[in-house]
This record gives structure tokens, C-alpha cells and sequence, in this order.
């Protein structure tokens, strides 16, 4: 199945258009220093880094603090002694506010 030429011939030339490079010497902001790298580039770059190592530093001495778990221990019968009182929650956790 071919298509025909009403079809092809506009779409053909609207690619031809689109992909021509811009002829007034533009080159769409690619001048003769594009891609290249300088000097402070790489001096923000290593401060990065520097400052990358110091927060993996922080981060492990904090997370070395972590407790393995955030659960309560259970008292066990065994561990705990048989004349303990149990405990009771605090005088002020256990009033409910007011609204006055």
C-alpha cells in the first residue's frame, strides 16, 4: 500500500523545515565555549563533594544512636519482682483538659 502524494509531499517538506540548523550563525546558543568546563565548575563541584562526606559523616554518627528498636520491653512474670507495684500512669497524663 503506497500513500499518496498529497499526503507525503507536506509532511516531507514540514521535516526538511524542522530540522535545518539556523543559518544566521546563532547555532541556537552553541558558541565557541559550549560544553567546555571552568575552572570554578570544578571548584563548586569539590565543594559539593566536601560537603556530601561531612553530612554522610553526621548522618552516620547519628544513625549510630538509633536504639536497634522502638518498642517498649515487655516485663515478663519471671523478670519482674512479685511484691512490685504495677505501674501507673502520671497525675497530669491522666486528667484530660479542660475547655473553660
Amino acid at each position: 500500500m503506497s500513500l499518496p502524494v498529497f499526503v507525503v509531499l507536506p509532511v516531507t517538506s514540514a521535516a526538511l523545515v524542522l530540522t535545518q540548523q539556523p543559518g544566521n550563525g546563532d547555532n541556537g546558543g552553541q558558541g565557541e565555549d559550549f560544553g567546555k568546563s571552568s575552572p570554578v565548575g570544578l571548584l563548586i563541584l569539590l565543594l559539593f563533594l566536601i560537603a556530601v562526606a561531612f553530612l554522610v559523616r553526621s548522618m552516620t554518627k547519628h544513625l549510630k544512636r538509633v536504639p536497634e528498636t522502638f518498642d517498649k520491653p515487655d516485663e515478663t512474670p519471671s523478670d519482674a519482682p512479685a511484691d512490685a507495684p504495677a505501674e501507673e500512669p502520671s497525675a497530669g497524663a491522666a486528667k484530660a483538659p479542660s475547655d473553660k
